[in-house]
């Protein structure tokens, strides 16, 4: 009962707002409060949920994970591949009421590629990118490129959205400080009270493509009148208010109350599969000795037993997995190169291959973030497993933030676990553990591996699924022959909704068009 008074209280007290019926509305606790709203200048999951409310792409995937138009009616490709040539669909406007021009398309692709590691790449290839009249824009490559479509209709944060000119030429290192895009749902400052809620109303002007929605393609048709999304920090009293009909949807839905929600009829769990799933990684900090050894990283290869993190999840066949390939199972760049260490965990092989490496009993800092559950349990298991095998382990537990500020500096720890969305693990040029290679930054553990990079620019440059093949099975090869960072599962993070709520999106990312609420 105090949980419901705590939540009664967080969710009072809204008159300060103008806004429609509340039973016009669809209340949802997101995963964090959206604190960012440049959608172009954080690579953060709730500023890309943000953006896909906010604004739009040129290109979507299905549910297939084909790549189709959404801003754009088609696009023609010169012989030589090197001219793309593309038009936009009639009737896009932005939210100040201004139309969306084909020059509006050119200045977000620019902004936006000096934030994305593929956009960054498609650039580096790019002779010029301009507007020939309102509607039209032209691609000129300076050499034919493999994922041009891919790239424009990419998922992965940063996403390319599309914003109006005048608030695109501001440089990806500063944040716009206004919000104007083109998208179903829209963002006034008058309707967002930061730590409390924030309500995104439903375009009226907005022109849904002719297709049935299809996760991130077709059209967004919105059938409510806003998205009204609470601020809610703590997990059991955002699932209290769920239970209570005081919410209607719960982004993340707390491991151990899926049984609870399962049997609960008034509740649907939403659950995932495959590149809606989450994939977990132990990365290490090469920079910082004993693990500036290859030989001392590999052994946690040997160590790591997905199962048992799985099992410490309380999680059941239903919710996760456990998969050895290092660009997930399931997806398109699924390989079986290399795997041999991981795939038979024992701490008496782990032992043996530690005694074999030059390894003195140094200290190894793992650090611990307390308000992740999945970084924290899979980390708490890495712990206690390396201390059975002989390593001599400093847990230090912090919160989330400072992890990521110890994480820049090359001393002072050596490991950490953190878990990310499939439909970015899936691509290694999307793959964040390792796309920041040599480039001395500790969001990769400091790792520089040449060849990695040859590997990387081929595979972009490849024209088909068949082509990249070979080069992800060498890719795989490369990260676990050195132990550039180990896998500890892939599980579902399930959303859960009242029932009432009709057709909602399978989607890891939260999406609101299509749904319907009685």
């Amino acid at each position: 009962m105090r949980r419901l008074g705590l939540v009664a209280a967080a969710l009072a007290g809204l008159a300060g707002a103008p806004k429609p019926s509340p039973a016009a509305n669809l209340t949802a606790v997101l995963e964090a409060e959206i604190v960012t709203l440049d959608p172009h200048f954080i690579g953060a999951y709730i500023t890309r949920t943000f953006g896909y409310m906010v604004f739009d792409t040129l290109y979507a995937p299905d549910s297939n994970f084909n790549y189709r138009p959404q801003m754009v009616q088609g696009h023609t490709v010169s012989d030589d591949r090197l001219t793309w040539t593309f038009t936009l669909r009639p009737g896009l406007a932005f939210h100040d009421g201004q139309p969306v021009r084909a020059q509006d398309v050119v200045a977000s692709l620019q902004r936006w590629a000096t934030r994305a590691a593929l956009g960054g790449r498609l650039m580096a290839v790019t002779e010029s990118l301009t507007a020939t009249d309102e509607r039209t824009f032209v691609l000129k490559l300076k050499e034919p490129y493999g994922l041009v479509i891919e790239t424009l209709g990419t998922m992965a944060s940063p996403t390319p959205f599309i914003m109006p000119e005048r608030l695109a030429r501001t440089p990806g290192t500063e944040r716009i400080t206004e919000i104007v895009g083109s998208g179903p749902f829209i963002y006034s400052r008058a309707d967002h009270r930061q730590g409390d809620r924030m309500l995104l109303r439903r375009n009226p002007n907005y022109v849904p493509r002719d297709e049935p929605a299809d996760f991130l393609a077709g059209g967004k048709r919105v059938m409510i009148d806003a998205l009204d999304i609470r601020v809610v920090p703590d997990a059991g009293t955002a699932a209290a208010a769920l239970q209570a009909g005081q919410i209607d949807y719960m982004q993340y839905a707390p491991f151990d109350l899926l049984r609870n929600f399962e049997r609960d009829r008034r509740i649907t769990v939403q659950n995932f599969t495959g590149a809606h799933m989450f994939t977990g990684h132990y990365r290490l900090n090469h920079a910082n000795p004993p693990f500036n050894d290859p030989a001392i990283r590999s052994v946690l290869l040997r160590l790591v037993d997905q199962a048992e993190v799985m099992a410490g999840f309380g999680l059941d066949q239903r919710y996760a997995r456990t998969c050895q390939a290092f660009f997930t199972c399931g997806g398109p760049n699924e390989s079986a190169a290399g795997v041999g260490p991981v795939t038979d965990p024992s701490i008496e092989a782990a032992r043996t291959a530690l005694r074999a490496t030059r390894y003195n009993n140094e200290p190894i800092v793992l650090m611990v973030a307390s308000d992740l559950e999945a970084a924290r349990v899979s980390t708490d298991i890495l712990a206690d497993r390396m201390r059975r095998a002989g390593f001599n382990v400093d847990a230090q537990v912090t919160d989330w933030a400072t992890l990521l500020a110890r994480r820049t500096r090359r001393e002072g720890w050596h490991i950490y676990g953190v878990h990310a969305l499939n439909v970015d693990l899936g691509n290694p040029l999307t793959n964040s553990v390792i796309n920041f290679n040599c480039q001395d930054t500790g969001t990769a553990g400091f790792m520089c591996f040449p060849r990695l990079n040859e590997l990387y620019d081929a595979f972009a440059r490849a024209p088909d699924a068949a082509s990249r093949r070979p080069l992800v099975d060498e890719m795989q090869q490369i990260i676990y022959s050195q132990g550039v960072a180990v896998p500890w599962g892939q599980f579902a993070q399930p959303a859960a909704f009242r029932s009432n709520l009709r057709n909602m999106i399978p989607s890891a990312i939260p999406l609101f068009w299509n749904v319907e609420k009685p």
